[in-house]
């Protein structure tokens, strides 16, 4: 919200006034209608009750007149919106700007088969969907996450890429999952898709996800292509390290998935290429997280090994 905006219509008369840290509640009314504003930090919710919907809209127009803080566009940034749920709201979505650069400028980032198939994704559109899921698997510090940045600029003209913070929780709590996944009907009209990116969600579909993740896998196939996600323009978005091998078999099976990519390290040459100096690159090429280290300064062989098990390492 801009510095300064009220929130409140001309002639309103503030009935009460609540605040808790960074947070208030102002209530307010005039003639026939009744408004509310709740604020937090730099973001509020505005609720209008009227006599009828046209005065109804005609004060919630006044109160957020100007009220919102918009930067000039910047073509390198894409908005993208973050879902969690907040012990004081509940399921809450919120929006920021975040840096992401053209496919064009991350291609080398990616070794020539990840890239072909990258080019292929870059370039969905609509007319070109087929599966409702989106699964990128392979090792940590591969660009899984900034190759989702980049997807969200190139399908921002058709397509909402939102982030769930906590997909354990969303797959477990009904409420939550119909809040996010059915939401309300676009009444834009221009049909746009929305995209929920889930990160790091190797227990909910590894083989044994049946046993372990308990309902969870049915709700997430039951989004992509069963009755839930009927009538509604929603996909999936799944990044794991799990090998493909260990992926659920009705998580890959085919036609479900929109695309299914491998992303791996860069061979030796590609990696010397990118690097420029073949000083610290393996015989075996390197992650992406890797080249960035040794840009930096930074040797790989410094860094902690990790377990074969390993859950974390580095993400770009």
């Amino acid at each position: 919200m801009r510095s300064g905006a009220t929130l409140l219509p001309a002639n309103a008369r503030v009935l009460r006034l609540a605040r808790d840290d960074d947070r208030s509640a102002t209530l307010a009314e005039g003639d026939g209608w009744t408004l509310l504003v709740s604020r937090w930090n730099r973001g509020a919710d505005v609720t209008v009750t009227a006599t009828s919907a046209d005065l109804a809209a005609k004060i919630l127009g006044e109160a957020t007149d100007g009220a919102a803080d918009e930067p000039e566009p910047q073509p390198e940034h894409v908005t993208m919106g973050f879902w969690y749920v907040s012990p004081r709201r509940g399921p809450h979505r919120t929006t920021r700007r975040i840096s992401a650069g053209t496919w064009e400028e991350i291609r080398p980032n990616y070794t020539a088969p990840v890239a072909d198939a990258l080019d292929r994704l870059m370039k969905t559109t609509p007319e070109d969907i087929s599966g409702r899921l989106l699964l990128l698997h392979g090792p940590p510090g591969t660009g899984k996450t900034s190759a989702l940045r980049t997807l969200a600029r190139s399908w921002r003209d058709w397509c909402q890429v939102d982030c769930v913070l906590d997909p354990e929780r969303l797959f477990s709590d009904v409420g939550y999952l119909m809040d996010i996944a059915i939401g309300e009907e676009d009444t834009s009209g221009k049909g746009r898709w929305r995209l929920l990116l889930l990160e790091d969600c190797d227990e909910l579909i590894r083989g044994e996800a049946k046993h372990t993740a308990g309902q969870a896998l049915s709700r997430l196939l039951n989004l992509t292509d069963g009755l839930l996600g009927q009538g509604r323009n929603v996909l999936v978005g799944v990044t794991t390290n799990e090998d493909l091998e260990r992926l659920h078999p009705a998580v890959v099976r085919p036609g479900r998935c929109l695309a299914r990519i491998e992303v791996g390290q860069l061979t030796r040459a590609e990696a010397v290429n990118w690097l420029g100096t073949e000083e610290g690159v393996g015989r075996q090429g390197a992650t992406l997280a890797e080249l960035y280290a040794l840009r930096r300064g930074t040797s790989p062989t410094a860094l902690p090994e990790p377990r074969g098990d390993a859950d974390a390492g580095l993400y770009l």
